[in-house]
C-alpha cells in the first residue's frame, strides 16, 4: 500500500475515534437522562400528577457532545487529507473522544438527577440547566483545543 493513502487511511481513522467516542459519552448519558426522565414520569403518573414535559430537556443534553465530536472529526479528515501525521491525528482523536465523551457522560448523570428532582418537585429547572450546562462547556472547551491542536498537526 502507498505510504502516503496509509497515512491518510489512518489519518481518518483517528478522526473517527474522535467522533465514535464522542457518540458513545452521548448515549451513555442520554440513556442515563432518559431512564431516570421514564422513573420521573411513572411517579409523577402513579401520584396522579401531570407528567412534566420539560424533562425531555435532560434527556437531550448529552446529544450535542456527539455534535461536537463530528466538528472535531471533520476538521481531522481535512488535516489527514492535507498529510498531517496520522499518529498525532489518532492521539488527538482518541483523548478529543474521551473528553467530549466523558463530558456527555457525566451530563446524563447530573441530567438524571435533574429529572429526578424536577419530576418530584416540579422545582429547580433553572439550576438544573446551569448545572447541566458547565458540564456542557467541558466539552465545549475540549473541541475547541482539539481544533487549535488539530491545526498544529
Amino acid at each position: 500500500m502507498d505510504p502516503t493513502a496509509m497515512n491518510t487511511g489512518l489519518g481518518i481513522a483517528g478522526a473517527v475515534m474522535a467522533l465514535a467516542i464522542s457518540a458513545a459519552g452521548s448515549a451513555l448519558g442520554t440513556g442515563a437522562a432518559g431512564s431516570a426522565a421514564v422513573g420521573a414520569w411513572k411517579k409523577c403518573y402513579a401520584q396522579g400528577k401531570q407528567a412534566p414535559f420539560l424533562l425531555l430537556s435532560f434527556v437531550g443534553a448529552p446529544l450535542t457532545q456527539t455534535l461536537y465530536g463530528m466538528i472535531v472529526m471533520f476538521a481531522m479528515i481535512a488535516r489527514a487529507e492535507a498529510g498531517a501525521p496520522w499518529i498525532a491525528l489518532c492521539l488527538v482523536g482518541i483523548f478529543a473522544g474521551l473528553g467530549i465523551g466523558l463530558s456527555a457522560l457525566m451530563q446524563g448523570r447530573t441530567a438524571a438527577a435533574a429529572a429526578d428532582a424536577q419530576g418530584e418537585t416540579g422545582l429547580g429547572f433553572t439550576n438544573y440547566l446551569a448545572a447541566i450546562g458547565i458540564i456542557e462547556t467541558v466539552a465545549i472547551f475540549t473541541m475547541v483545543f482539539a481544533l487549535i491542536a488539530v491545526g498544529k498537526a
